[in-house]
């Protein structure tokens, strides 16, 4: 069989730069399967800082003071930043933003349901979810947890990958009209999963929260538990071109921000530059506006703080801010080959083409002509092509954090993504070489200079 072609899509370099193409696409499959829920995927971000010499701050302690490699946590949402001779508030701050949320079903507090011979767990959808992705798959638990602690109450992870539940599409020959109408899906009646037969149980999902977190049952307060898909992320593909996995949208983002830090911190610079800063918010499908969404105070609490402690003055601050730029790095469309005539002609986007810069003259993308030379910039200075995107006039445009973090911040902010298909399904597809073109991109956004702004 002869080679697929490809000589219409920007290629990864040979030898040893194509073997980092693969090694990228294979440790972002472990991150998506190592973070079912936003919580662990923090917890997944803070072990790799951990290994790379970060410290947690607790956000009730003082704050330190002097150079480091830190970070604070707070449920399913982490910032990390270092400062030291090199890296200093007074030249601004270098910022990328993602989300470690993902459209899904969520547990109920009262969870035990079912009828008819059938135990089922009721459920919520959370955020814009392609519902009919979640049909017919094996499903598994994961999330938090508060139990009684001996000096109050405890957070704890949980997880279960065992095939726990299922959600049953109803037979053909029960809908004949299915495949000529359009599947029709009703969240309260039609999305309920299986996880059993019998008689309905009271505190039957509580009793296996309970085993997985070593409590009793008793001692189980409140949780914040969702469905996750089974199935592993891979690479796919005749031509090995392709990355499928659930959470892409954001979790590739996640990935390449905290793989952008490390090779950030791995190098030394000469003379003082911007403080390298990632901030992964929850809570961005439903609108951030929580205590750990990109609406909220976490990120310039955590930024005034740090300029603080170098001993920036209020004027110093601002001053600061105004120096600074933020990536706000997120999913972006690539063109449907079944439904191109969804996608704006002018700006088909590629899989396997480098990054997308994304627009909107309504202001629903953060992009603006100023910060999107600045990208421009960070991305020829290693070599990583750019991609643009638009909606249809006559199609709504979504949002990303990075609308909601040039307000709360007031400094240059741009959208940028990785091309995907299936965005909101429980599984997604992407193409294998666009997480490292989109690692290095940040790793140089979080690299450069101080550049003063230009009107």
């Amino acid at each position: 069989m002869a080679a697929p072609d490809r000589s219409d899509r920007t290629t990864p370099p040979a030898g040893d730069g194509a073997a980092s193409f693969t090694t990228q696409a294979a440790d972002l499959c472990a991150f998506l399967d190592a973070a079912p829920s936003p919580y662990h995927a923090v917890q997944e971000c803070a072990r790799r800082l951990d290994g790379a010499g970060f410290q947690q701050v607790l956000e009730a302690d003082e704050w330190p003071v002097g150079p480091g490699r830190r970070y604070v946590a707070r449920g399913g949402a982490l910032v990390a930043w270092v400062v030291g001779d090199d890296r200093h508030p007074a030249q601004g701050f270098h910022l990328v933003g993602a989300h470690t949320d993902s459209p899904n079903l969520r547990v109920k507090p009262h969870a035990d349901t079912g009828g008819h011979g059938w135990r089922q767990v009721g459920v919520e959808v959370y955020g814009g979810a392609l519902l009919n992705s979640w049909l017919d798959r094996d499903l598994g638990l994961s999330g938090r947890v508060t139990v009684r602690g001996r000096h109050g109450p405890e957070v704890r992870l949980v997880r279960d990958d065992r095939p726990l539940l299922r959600v049953a599409q109803l037979a053909i020959h029960l809908d004949r009209g299915v495949n000529d109408k359009g599947l029709v899906l009703d969240p309260q009646r039609h999305m309920v999963p299986l996880w059993g037969t019998g008689p309905v149980g009271v505190g039957d999902l509580v009793a296996l929260l309970a085993e997985r977190a070593d409590v009793a049952p008793a001692d189980v307060l409140a949780h914040d538990v969702m469905l996750h898909d089974l199935t592993p992320a891979t690479v796919l593909g005749v031509d090995r071109s392709l990355l499928a996995g659930a959470r892409i949208d954001n979790l590739l983002s996640c990935h390449a921000a905290v793989d952008a830090m490390l090779r950030t911190v791995a190098t030394r610079e000469e003379g003082p530059r911007p403080v390298p800063v990632i901030c992964l918010f929850d809570h961005e499908e439903v609108g951030s506006a929580t205590t750990t969404g990109a609406a909220g105070p976490m990120l310039a609490t955590t930024l005034e703080r740090i300029a603080s402690a170098a001993g920036l003055g209020r004027d110093e601050w601002f001053r600061a801010l105004a120096a600074s730029i933020c990536v706000s790095a997120d999913g972006a469309h690539a063109t449907h080959p079944n439904y191109a005539e969804r996608h704006e002609p002018e700006h088909h986007v590629a899989p396997n083409a480098g990054p997308v810069l994304k627009a909107n003259a309504n202001a629903r993308y953060a992009t603006d002509a100023i910060g999107a030379a600045r990208v421009r910039a960070a991305a020829e200075s290693v070599g990583v092509p750019l991609q643009d995107f638009v909606s249809r006039t006559d199609m709504p445009c979504g949002s990303t954090i990075g609308p909601v973090t040039a307000t709360r911040l007031g400094i240059d902010t741009v959208d940028v993504g990785v091309a995907q298909l299936s965005m909101h399904s429980a599984r997604e597809l992407c193409g294998v070489d666009d997480p490292e073109w989109f690692a290095r991109l940040l790793s140089a956004v979080l690299h450069d200079g101080p550049v003063a702004p230009t009107t």
